[in-house]
């Protein structure tokens, strides 16, 4: 059965889709980037406080499905400039600590309202 997730300590889907899909123990997060749910905008500084938002988006949507970031198991990061993956990789390093998930790293021509960083999440019980 799928069950759409919303929580309000995430940014609004900016378009038609959900923050988050339920599939039989599976969790799929849409991309988060760096908005600041509170205000609606994009968080001022690097990389670093960008992919911190990130994760504080990401960890959001994950509580309000009764996940924790030990249940993800793959993630997606796209960035801006692949000259940033090492500060990205700091931070990104702090929030999976016990057994890190499969991951993929793209640089992309653009991302959305011009953000540093984009990650996708998926997550399994």
């Amino acid at each position: 059965m799928k069950k759409t997730i919303h929580t309000d300590k995430a940014p609004k889907a900016v378009g038609p889709y959900s923050q988050a899909i339920e599939v039989n123990g599976t969790l799929y997060i849409s991309g988060q980037i760096p908005i600041n749910p509170a205000t609606g905008a994009v968080v001022e500084g690097g990389i670093v406080e960008q992919t911190e938002q990130v994760f504080r988006n990401i960890k959001a949507i994950l509580s309000e499905a009764g996940y924790t970031p030990e249940h993800v198991v793959k993630t997606t990061v796209l960035m801006q400039d692949l000259n940033d993956f090492a500060a990205m990789n700091e931070v990104y390093a702090q929030h999976f600590t016990a057994q890190q998930p499969a991951r993929s790293t793209f640089q992309v021509a653009k991302l959305p309202l011009g953000v540093q960083i984009e990650i996708e999440t998926v997550a399994v019980r």
